[in-house]
């Protein structure tokens, strides 16, 4: 994995590594184990044409799990190389901002924000453009970093030093808590759930000692350091 030289956080990382996104092993391995988990909880598609909206989609790594469930998907993302990698992979890409979605009020059936939510300034904002597109009864699906001691440790002390992710990728500064992201999923009518995410432990071993690629990720009621939330936008 290269070493980057860039500040923390800065999104130009992710064209320096847009080799890595489908590199078994690469410098976002993680972000597939956790595209896995998110498209866990996506729900089939209830009508044709339904569309899923993947926000800050990056190389497309959640397009071979919901290839299969009806959407046409569509991406947004703020790089340049990333979105021809996601395209090649079956994601309908449009280049923009996730805090101002170029996409019509309640246009879509399921938006998916993946580990976005501690890359932004303003995740509030973030939620209500995701609840702005969103259709009445349509899905939002999220995951992030917890805003915690813990999950600092875990996942740049300790989770760069493993290349889980590839250094300087996060600002812990940016953590954000899971009650944030529900109060204001709920003040804009979603009403959301929120779980923990960890590593299957015998997966993760396996992984250490290079014998496996691939890790689940499996729900605990911990949300102290990796989070997922999903729920449903009320009619009306």
């Amino acid at each position: 994995m290269p070493t980057l030289t860039r500040p923390r956080n800065d999104p130009a990382q992710y064209d320096d590594l847009a080799d890595e996104w489908w590199r078994p092993r690469g410098a976002f391995c993680a972000l597939h184990w956790l595209a896995e988990a998110r498209a866990g909880v996506v729900p089939n598609a209830s009508r044709p044409g339904a569309v899923l909206l993947d926000v800050a989609c990056g190389g497309g790594l959640l397009a071979p799990h919901v290839a299969a469930k009806g959407y046409r998907h569509v991406g947004i993302d703020i790089g340049v190389a990333a979105p021809a990698v996601a395209r090649a992979h079956g994601v309908t890409v449009v280049r923009g901002d996730a805090l101002w979605l170029p996409i019509a009020d309640e246009s879509v059936d399921v938006v998916v924000a993946g580990e976005i939510l501690e890359h932004v300034r303003e995740p509030d904002r973030l939620v209500a453009e995701a609840a702005r597109v969103l259709r009445p009864g349509g899905t939002f699906v999220c995951d992030s970093l917890a805003d915690t001691r813990l999950c600092k440790f875990a996942m740049v002390t300790v989770g760069e030093r493993l290349r889980l992710a590839p250094p300087g990728i996060h600002d812990p500064d940016l953590f954000v808590a899971p009650r944030a992201i529900a109060d204001a999923c709920r003040s804009r009518g979603i009403d959301l759930t929120v779980r923990g995410l960890r590593p299957h432990v015998c997966d993760g071993l396996a992984w250490l000692a290079r014998r496996r690629d691939h890790v689940r990720m499996v729900p605990t009621r911990l949300t102290n350091v990796v989070w997922q939330g999903y729920g449903v936008k009320a009619p009306g």
